[in-house]
């Protein structure tokens, strides 16, 4: 995980809230290669998403490659997970700025003191 976006009022899906922050674009330009879920389909450039599909129709080989992005993605899953609990970001009526500084500060210490 690079960053925690600026919060956006609303329900906004997350390749809407990545191409609204221009994250595509710099990842693009920087040339920052990304492994992101499946709800980036279509995002394109250094966006690595996994091979679409069920698991019964899938070659051993796109499995394999889908299981290695699942490993490379985990950490970053654990890291939202931990958001989770938090009701209280749930029930905050406060400015989205305050809000994506609390997400960053219960997410550092998670980040920080992973050993992968």
């Amino acid at each position: 995980m690079l960053w925690a976006s600026p919060a956006l009022p609303g329900a906004v899906h997350d390749i809407r809230a990545a191409r609204k922050h221009c994250i595509l674009d710099a990842l693009a330009q920087a040339d920052v290669p990304c492994w992101a879920d499946k709800g980036y389909r279509g995002a394109g450039g250094p966006v690595r998403i996994p091979y679409w599909g069920r698991w019964g129709t899938l070659s051993p080989g796109q499995k394999a490659v889908n299981q290695s992005h699942a490993k490379i993605r985990a950490l970053v899953e654990q890291a939202m997970a931990t958001l989770k609990p938090w009701r209280l970001l749930r029930k905050l009526r406060c400015s989205t700025t305050r809000v994506t500084t609390l997400v960053q500060a219960i997410l550092a210490p998670h980040l920080t003191s992973s050993d992968r």
